[in-house]
């Protein structure tokens, strides 16, 4: 850890280091690619759009089976398309939840009138593997199966490779939402049975905001035509129009996607899934230890902790009060996350984005002055 840090701490560009789930700190790069502007049925554009899907099937191995249909918005307009497009209407969607982006699905599946049932678990735990399994023995009915790769209202990592395994022994579908994992932790189609996946361009990445993609199989594609119940959201009839012409069906997010190109270059330099998940469990680590050291608990034990973002349990302190921490933090450079959980006062802290194992020991130093500025003596939680 650096024994000092600048008052207010800026990345290369000036912005202040985001400690969060995404939007993230890009590089400067990245931000640069933004300042050109092309036209959407432009050659080099269409180029730029043909080379980003391409590069998006390799990092899952997917260039046989797989096409990659990408989308405007944010990863939820994907997750959305992805179940409005591969659920038909006499489907039955059944939706591993232990968080708020599992019940996010279950929303969606409610306004599209999808049959729908939730298996649900705490938020410091993963889902149960043996239960899928006896549930699918039990309900037939069930032709589609989602789970959340990362959950990142906790930050707890669940197994998708088992859930894979029991999905493909049952003959049903399974649909993952890779949104916060999707780069940095593998989902390796040669290696995990599934049909389609979710994610966007501002996680692990490191793209920033503006589109996902939904990287799925081509035969579960053709056949979902005409099972979208929004035309926006149709990622048949998105495919197809872009199978036919290289382009959007709607304007795209240009230079989202022209940023992205510079992102996935980026990405492909460090070593794809292998360098930059290595970075971020780096990252992970020395967050995790340097508050450890600081007093604090994790939510989760190591084994089930994605270095993505980590969730630590509030101090009972009286002087620790969660929006001054934040506010005092934000004022010398560093966002976080409030918690999201239901079973424990937390918030949240992120290890992901354009910066490495220096700029988190930075980020430590600065938690440390401020707690003492605060006056803030003890950071353990509440006993269980």
């Amino acid at each position: 850890m650096s024994d000092k840090t600048s008052a207010v701490a800026a990345s290369p560009s000036g912005d202040p280091w985001l400690l969060t789930p995404g939007p993230l700190t890009t590089s400067v790069a990245t931000k640069e690619a933004m300042l050109h502007d092309f036209g959407s049925r432009d050659k080099k554009f269409i180029e730029i759009n043909r080379r980003v899907r391409s590069s998006l099937l390799s990092i899952i191995n997917g260039q046989d089976d797989f096409v990659c249909v990408p989308l405007q918005g944010s990863g939820t307009f994907s997750v959305e398309a992805m179940l409005g497009t591969l659920v038909p209407q006499d489907g039955k969607l059944l939706i591993l939840v232990n968080g708020a982006y599992g019940h996010r699905m279950a929303k969606i599946c409610s306004y599209y009138g999808r049959a729908h049932d939730v298996m649900e678990y705490p938020e410091d735990q993963p889902v149960s593997i043996s239960d899928l399994d006896a549930r699918l023995n039990e309900d037939k009915a069930v032709t589609h199966v989602a789970v959340i790769h990362c959950e990142t209202t906790s930050g707890v990592l669940n197994p998708i490779a088992g859930v894979a395994e029991v999905v493909e022994k049952h003959g049903r579908s399974l649909l993952i939402d890779s949104m916060s994992a999707f780069g940095a932790l593998p989902v390796d189609a040669s290696k995990i049975r599934y049909d389609a996946v979710a994610a966007s361009s501002n996680k692990c990445l490191e793209g920033v905001p503006g589109m996902g993609f939904v990287l799925i199989r081509r035969t579960a594609l053709e056949k979902s035509k005409g099972n979208a119940p929004s035309l926006v959201l149709d990622l048949y009839d998105q495919w197809v129009q872009m199978e036919k012409t290289d382009q959007w069906r709607f304007t795209p997010p240009t230079h989202c996607i022209v940023a992205f190109e510079q992102a996935i270059r980026e990405y492909e330099a460090e070593g794809g899934v292998d360098g930059r998940g290595g970075r971020y469990a780096s990252n992970c680590k020395i967050l995790v230890d340097g508050m450890r050291a600081l007093g604090f608990e994790t939510l989760l034990p190591d084994h089930l902790q994605a270095p993505i973002i980590v969730t630590f349990h509030k101090p009972t302190d009286p002087k620790f009060d969660f929006q001054n921490f934040y506010d005092r933090l934000a004022e010398r450079g560093y966002l976080i996350y409030p918690g999201k959980l239901t079973v424990a006062d937390s918030f949240r802290v992120g290890c992901i984005g354009r910066m490495g194992n220096d700029d988190i020991r930075d980020a430590l130093v600065v938690i440390k002055e401020t707690l003492s500025e605060m006056g803030v003596e003890n950071c353990a939680p509440a006993a269980a």
